[in-house]
């Protein structure tokens, strides 16, 4: 079966394990909220969750860049066997919101943290806002953000059920183009 180039590979697992953790960064923040956060765990945790979840999302912003040129430059390889018509069309449409929303996500957190008026953190670094003071704006964008989330969620739920189904039940070898 042909192969992503390692660079590619490389990327796709990468920004897999950021998500991962951003996700459940943002799990965490949503469901404790910031006061929840600093009641339980203190502020020095607090403020470095958040600082992570947003350094993460701009990792994830720049790295999901950086694969989007890798694609269009590479493409992709061939599947050996092809797919049947549906599994091309879901795979087709599950990539592409991958690609879509995984850039879509973390804009909308940096536009949602903008407005609200609160740093923008890359690392030890404060980004500049794109927005700025607009508090109902930031909760509508930050509500925007959480929804993505729960498709991004749902899309690696269904990522990861057609690779074991390709593994496990076609045996086709799908998943090898990316290990």
């Amino acid at each position: 079966m042909p192969r992503y180039a390692f660079s590619q590979r490389a990327l796709h697992w990468i920004i897999a394990l950021l998500v991962i953790g951003s996700i459940a960064g943002g799990k965490v923040i949503e469901n404790f909220g910031f006061e929840g956060l600093r009641d339980t765990f203190g502020l020095d945790a607090t403020n470095a969750i958040y600082t992570y979840h947003k350094t993460f999302g701009i990792l994830i912003l720049a790295l999901m860049l950086v694969r989007l040129a890798l694609k269009l430059r590479l493409g992709k390889p061939e599947y050996d066997p092809p797919l049947t018509r549906f599994e091309h069309i879901a795979s087709n449409a599950t990539h592409g919101l991958f690609y879509g929303l995984l850039i879509l996500m973390p804009v909308l957190g940096w536009l949602a943290t903008g407005a609200g008026d609160f740093p923008v953190q890359f690392f030890g670094w404060n980004l500049p806002p794109i927005l700025s003071g607009d508090k109902a704006l930031s909760e509508t964008l930050y509500d925007l953000h959480a929804i993505v989330g729960n498709a991004i969620l749902t899309l690696i739920l269904v990522h990861v059920g057609a690779a074991i189904w390709h593994t496990a039940v076609k045996k086709d070898g799908v998943l090898r183009r990316m290990v």
